[in-house]
């Protein structure tokens, strides 16, 4: 095929992150480029609006929650990949609350197109398409965000304080324990596969937006071995 598309996951800090820096490392993958979906109702759910009243329209939410995917688009970026926001509409997104989102993507010069294929089918799709056709043919920087020989601690800190946004890492006695015993046995220069709520940006599913002046606190930690990946709870 032209292309293959593949959807790496749930959020960007989740899906995205394990997707370049765990099965691209290991399978040598080198993608072109990343599209980014969002949709109204998460915004404005990052925006404070309760879960019963995401059908009611409201803009003022949705451009506070637009912060969330700031820093789902910031992340990416420091893949060294060109990016494409697509916004998935659904049935209740007012043309008022589409055009916000649409004008603060085109303001912030993040390449953005309404995703209707739900609606219209292929035809709610071609800008889309047509976007992320232009961003593979740019040039790219793609690499991992960590030295897959750094220690574990390392690693699991730099994918808190660069993809979430956190200011450290702290460590149960039994996640430094499990630590020790996997530098022991050689498992220690594998990647981490991160167990945490696609909620949040933090580990607590609660805060939602774009908080900052949070720690990542891990518990525990276990290997799978034969998948070549540390889990990191």
């Amino acid at each position: 095929a032209d292309y293959v598309v593949t959807e790496a996951g749930f959020g960007a800090d989740l899906g995205a992150e394990k997707f370049f820096d765990i099965k691209c490392r290991a399978a040598g993958l080198h993608p072109d480029a990343v599209v980014i979906v969002a949709t109204i109702r998460a915004l404005k759910m990052h925006g404070g609006v309760e879960a019963e009243d995401l059908g009611t329209e409201n803009t003022e939410a949705l451009l506070k929650g637009a912060e969330n995917l700031a820093r789902h688009i910031e992340s990416v970026k420091k893949f060294g990949l060109p990016y494409v926001v697509a916004i998935n509409k659904f049935a209740k997104d007012t043309e008022n609350e589409v055009n916000a989102l649409l004008n603060w993507c085109r303001e912030n010069n993040h390449p953005v197109a309404l995703a209707d294929g739900w609606a219209k089918g292929g035809a709610g799709m071609k800008e889309l398409a047509d976007l992320v056709t232009e961003a593979c043919k740019k040039e790219n920087t793609f690499h991992q965000i960590y030295d897959v020989n750094d220690s574990i601690e390392d690693k699991i800190t730099t994918i808190a304080k660069e993809i979430y946004g956190a200011d450290g890492v702290e460590f149960t006695d039994e996640a430094k324990a499990k630590i020790a015993l996997f530098k022991e046995n050689g498992w220690d220069k594998m990647p981490v596969c991160m167990a945490k709520t696609p909620n949040s940006l933090t580990d607590d599913a609660k805060i939602k937006g774009r908080p900052s002046g949070f720690v990542i606190h891990v518990r525990d930690l276990n290997v799978s071995a034969g998948a070549g990946f540390v889990v990191a709870y």
